[in-house]
């Protein structure tokens, strides 16, 4: 079977779909990128907020017209959007081949395989490992779980992946372990909150135990972990991730409201005071270490006073990293049905604004490195220049190091920093590390 995939939304999608294209690959068919060849398009959707669902429907009903040139092609949604809508989805696109939730890349696959194209179950997103592809080459994610037990009020997420489950330790290791053999070079985690991890396992089972096992795995490589809910980020975590080498000092940590008054209407436990203590207690232990967050602007109760708040906060910070999004009224949280008190077109305005005010922040932020020598993972070199990240930039989503002095792809150099701006820097190689 000649198979093309599409993934949506977020990078837990990402690390799904390389596992399943290992999968499907290792079972002997072919992943084509041309869908006009393909006998199968499966299209990976996202249902976190309204952008996303309109991207999903859009990219479902632009390869359904695909159809046309190619009759016999075959066109199934999957993941998120259909485990939330699935019999909307069912009966207002008849054109759809297939309709699959929320399941795991080897239940995907022996549906798939099977021709059992409607299915919809309870959410089932973790697995152990078998094989998967490597599709970014030099960094990959790797899920270590799934479904979130958090209750913030304008979070449709627990409705549609369920609650936290983990993934087990031995699987996540013998995952990386398969990456780095293949020339991966940095490892980023991912779950809905890395924060709950091993929670549902044992006792001794937690982040900070796997960040250690993954640590102490052998060859050159980086671990990055992405997405830390601020209420539960202990110092613990903090001390651990800081002190373990190949760990980059990078604090994905999403407030989404500097207000007191917006945050405990979110459901959030720290109200912005405590989270500046988190916040400079991390800056004070280690000021070279990277804050990156995101924002919620608009949220019921916003006003020009709560957002003040929230741009003083940013301010106070001065996060290296930011990103934000206006808020999307979703059925089934706890904030559905009340009454916006901030426009649509006003929360963007908003945002705009606060995104302009970071812009300044992180290229005062970035100046810093003006100079000094880095740490670059090489991502793609040319004859006249490569691009690469340093530990400040994560992928797909932060900057990137602009480099002059020509290098392999997929190696670590030693780079003097000659410029910066409000996301990326330039800099010279100087040689290739050891």
């Amino acid at each position: 079977m000649k198979l093309g995939v599409l993934s949506l939304g977020c990078s837990k999608n990402i690390a799904d779909m390389d596992n399943f294209v290992g999968i499907m690959a290792n079972r002997g068919h072919e992943i084509v990128e041309d869908a006009s060849v393909a006998d199968l398009i499966i299209i990976d959707t996202c249902g976190f907020i309204d952008e996303a669902k309109k991207e999903s429907v859009e990219e479902i009903f632009k390869f359904i017209s695909l159809k046309q040139e190619n009759p016999g092609l075959k066109v199934i949604a999957v993941g998120c959007l259909v485990q939330r809508y699935f019999d909307e989805l069912k009966s207002e696109i008849s054109e759809i081949d297939g309709l699959i939730g929320v399941t795991s890349p080897f239940t995907l696959a022996d549906l798939i395989e099977n021709g059992e194209f409607f299915y919809l179950k309870e959410p089932d997103g973790v697995y152990d490992f078998s094989s998967r592809v490597v599709i970014s080459k030099y960094s990959a994610y790797v899920k270590i779980g799934d479904g979130c037990n958090r209750n913030c009020a304008f979070c449709s997420i627990p409705n549609f992946k369920g609650k936290s489950v983990s993934r087990n330790p031995d699987s996540i290791v013998k995952e990386t372990l398969s990456l780095i053999r293949k020339g991966v070079k940095e490892i980023d985690l991912v779950s809905q909150d890395c924060t709950q991890y091993g929670k549902d396992l044992n006792e001794k089972t937690d982040l900070k135990s796997l960040l250690e096992r993954l640590n102490n795995i052998d060859g050159d490589f980086w671990i990055r972990v992405l997405y830390l809910h601020p209420d539960h980020v202990d110092n613990e975590l903090v001390d651990s991730i800081l002190s373990l080498s190949k760990v980059v000092d990078y604090f994905d940590i999403p407030v989404q409201s500097g207000s007191t008054r917006i945050l405990k209407k979110m459901g959030r436990i720290k109200d912005s005071d405590r989270l500046r203590e988190l916040l400079f207690g991390i800056r004070q232990k280690a000021p070279h270490a990277i804050l990156r967050t995101t924002l919620l602007i608009g949220f019921p109760g916003e006003s020009e006073a709560t957002f003040n708040e929230t741009l003083d906060f940013v301010r106070s910070v001065k996060f290296d990293r930011l990103g934000g999004f206006v808020y999307s009224n979703e059925e089934g949280t706890q904030a559905f049905g009340q009454k916006r008190t901030i426009g649509r077109k006003a929360a963007k305005e908003m945002l705009n604004s606060l995104l302009e005010e970071q812009d300044t922040i992180s290229a005062g932020r970035l100046s810093q490195f003006k100079g000094q020598i880095m740490t670059v993972l090489v991502e793609e070199s040319g004859s006249s220049y490569s691009l690469g990240r340093a530990y400040n930039s994560a992928p797909d989503v932060d900057g990137v190091v602009v480099l002059k002095g020509h290098n392999e792809d997929g190696v670590f150099v030693k780079a003097r920093i000659t410029d910066s701006y409000e996301h990326d820097m330039e800099g010279v190689i100087l040689d290739e590390l050891a």
